[in-house]
This record gives structure tokens, sequence and C-alpha cells, in this order.
């Protein structure tokens, strides 16, 4: 059995899932649920300085975009950090602490951009007997409106300077927690590291409205007739979290920069396409807001059983394996020459990929008068849209040229350094 185990920045856990800060980490009756339900850790919910009640607005606090089926494709939310009295989080943190001793326990911290706001909940922090700490420095709404959240995110500066305050304020390690809402997530990732971050997660919410309501004109969720702007999540913001983490992965100034990854993460696969292109764990919100905190089983026995027919015995064995394959544009094989195929015996004659290809790109499928579609190889150029629209799996693939073969294109045969298209480096299906 594959071992899955977890040893992240030194905080063990019996698994690499762990429960990202939100809502379901808010409070100790649904961490220990979450804990009992098979989750390696929680980050709890952020917790902010001993001050000022935080008031969260008491209406609809998210909106949703949905897939086929009603399935929930994304999530957008407006609801601040925590607004329990930060006493009552320290007490139940420590409880849980105690009850899990194997489990990690992260905090999520987020309070003004001054030293003292950090000197001062660091210690009381830390007493609790918590793993570690996670830097809200990634939240688009509400608190950066404060100055807090994004609004520090979104400064390598002050990345850097607040990430130094508490390195040397705290034994605990440090994780960054970083915001896609900037241009190049490489620059607040080596600011991270250059204040001396033990780690840094990613990705945060996207600044989003998700929609308006076409009655009273003002963005979904509405409070009393207006709306604001939120945090997009879910598995609609996959792609982009798991670009920014290769970014950070492959970039030679955070290359070794360890990785928690978040973003869009609903099942095992999810999880270890993370793993596979640079993060050491990841954290899940949205897939067990939706189905519950038993969704774990799913992404634990799926993870585990890919890593026995795949031959990895541990988590960090898989670890960064896709990055070397993760390339820039211009560093592509240029000499990769593929042709769609069609089987005709799984073809239901939909005519998808003949619309798709006829009016959208390269005239590459033709039609017969019996609903018969045949690629013509002198037009196509791989470009995959076929297969991808085509509603039967595994009906039309990409079939590479060997070495030799006439390419139909350019009538020049395909160059012999192709010859082992299995094993080529620019292969994607290798890793």
């Amino acid at each position: 059995m594959a071992n899955l185990k977890s040893n992240f920045v030194g905080i063990k856990s019996p698994n690499p899932f762990w429960l990202a800060s939100a809502p379901p980490t808010d409070k100790e009756y649904n961490v220990r649920r979450a804990l009992n339900a098979g989750w390696g850790g929680v980050v709890w919910k952020t917790l902010g300085e001993d001050g000022p009640p935080v008031v969260n607005v008491n209406g609809p606090r998210y909106g949703a975009i949905y897939g086929a089926d009603r399935r929930l494709a994304g999530l957008n939310n407006i609801e601040l950090i925590t607004d329990r009295p930060l006493q009552i989080n320290l007490q139940e943190i420590k409880s849980v602490k105690k009850d899990f001793p194997d489990h990690a326990i992260v905090v999520s911290l987020m309070v003004p951009c001054e030293e003292n706001a950090w000197k001062t909940i660091l210690p009381v922090v830390e007493e609790t007997g918590a793993d570690g700490i996670e830097l809200n420095f990634g939240c688009p709404h509400g608190m950066a409106e404060r100055g807090m959240g994004s609004a520090v995110g979104q400064v390598p500066e002050y990345i850097e300077m607040v990430t130094r305050w508490c390195k040397q304020n705290t034994n605990m390690p440090v994780i960054v927690k970083l915001t896609p809402n900037i241009t190049d997530i490489r620059i607040p990732a080596a600011a991270a590291l250059k204040g001396g971050a033990d780690a840094v997660s990613l990705i945060n919410t996207i600044n989003s409205i998700t929609s308006v309501d076409l009655n009273l004109f003002a963005p979904e969720p509405t409070i009393d007739g207006k709306g604001a702007h939120g945090g997009y999540c879910g598995p609609a913001v996959k792609p982009i979290a798991l670009n920014m983490v290769a970014e950070i992965a492959r970039n030679p100034e955070t290359a070794n920069l360890p990785i928690s990854g978040i973003g869009g993460i609903s099942n095992w696969r999810d999880a270890a396409e993370f793993i596979a292109l640079g993060a050491g764990n990841v954290q899940v919100c949205t897939a067990a807001m939706t189905y519950g905190f038993k969704v774990v089983e799913e992404m634990k026995s799926g993870l585990s059983e890919w890593m026995d027919e795949q031959g990895h015995e541990s988590i960090e064995s898989i670890v960064g394996r896709a990055v070397p394959n993760c390339k820039d544009w211009q560093d592509l094989n240029l000499n990769y020459i593929a042709k769609a195929k069609i089987d005709q015996d799984k073809c239901i004659s939909c005519g998808r990929c003949f619309a798709a290809c006829e009016d959208t790109s390269h005239q590459a499928i033709t039609m017969s008068d019996d609903r018969v579609f045949e690629v013509q190889n002198d037009e196509c150029v791989a470009c995959n849209l076929c297969v991808l629209v085509c509603p039967v799996e595994n009906c039309i693939s990409m079939e590479p040229l060997a070495a030799g073969a006439l390419d139909e294109r350019t009538g020049e045969k395909v160059p012999a350094e192709y010859a082992n298209w299995q094993t080529h480096p620019n292969n994607p299906s290798r890793i």
C-alpha cells in the first residue's frame, strides 16, 4: 500500500489532505468532525486581533456558477474572517490539538500591517500547541478594504516585511498564503522566501462577481438591494491555480520553496496533479462544502490506488514529477506531428466534430451522405478541438506519426529524432 503520510515543512499529518482556512474550519465542532472523517489536518479559519468585533453580513454570503446538471463549478463568497472571539478560538484550537496530536493544526492569521499587532498575536497562538501559522495575504474582499488580505499580498515589500516579523517572533513554521489577484505570482513568492517563509500556499480566492440580479440590477449575492465583489473558488479556478503553482515550482529563484496547493481540488486526481506540479500537500474547501467531510475518503483511496498502480511508494516520490515537463511555448518540440483519428465503431454520428472543425477550425473532417465522418490528414493540424467536443470518450484520439512517415500537410518526412515518440521528453502523456 502506498504511504500517504505527509511531512510538510516539519508539520506531520496522516495524509496530505488538509481543509483550507474557510467556514468548514471556523469552530471546534466542525474541525473535530473533519478530523474524525479522515482529513489529515486543517487550517483554522483566519483569526484577527483581539479588538473590535468582526461583523459579517446577515444575508446571503455566497454566489455560484453552475455546470451541467447543476454541478457547482464555482463559488463566490463575501464572508470575512472569523467573527468569533479570539480567546474562544484559541481555547478550541488547544483542545483539538490535544486530542488529535498526530494531525496538522495550522492557524490562519490576519492582523493590521503593524509589527506590534503580529508580536501580540503570535505568542498566544503558539501557546495553543498549533503546528504552524498561515499568513492570510490573499482575501480580496472586506479585509482588503481595511488594508489587510490581498492589500498586503499585492505588495512584495509588505509580504517580505510581515513574513520577517513573524519569523523573528515565533518558532512555528510560517506559511504565506498568496493572492492570485496579481500579474506575476513569482514575485510575491520570491518576496515570501526572502522574508524567511518556510512555505507558501496558493491560490487564495479570485476577485469576482459571479452574476447580476437583473430585477434589482445588483451583483449577487444581494444584501438589501446592493452587492459587492467577492472571492471566487471551486473547480473553475483549478487551471489558474495549477499554472501558478507550476510557475513557482519551475522558477529557479523559488524552485525549492515548499508549496501547499489550493484551488478547485475536488478529487484524488486533482490532488495528484497539484502534487506532480510541485505541491507538497493540498488544501480543500469547496468540495467539502459541496459534498461534506466524507469526500476525503474517496480522495485518499483514489490517490492510494493510483500510487499503487504506478509504483509510487510515498507522496514525496511524486512531488514535482511534472515540473521538468512544464515548459514555455518556445521550448516545445515543433517536430512533433500527430493526426486526429476517429474510431468508427464508437462514433454515434452526432456531427459535433465536423461542425467544430468546419466552422471554427481547419476543415479537416468530412461528412458523407450517410453521416460517416473521416479525418483528412493533409488538412489536420492536430489542434485537438474534435477530441474535446466529442461526447463519446476515446472515440477520437490524436495519433502521433512515426519517424519516417510522410506528413501530408508538408509533404516531408517526420524527423528521425522523433522515432521513439512514446519516450520523447515532450510527449504530454509522459511523466
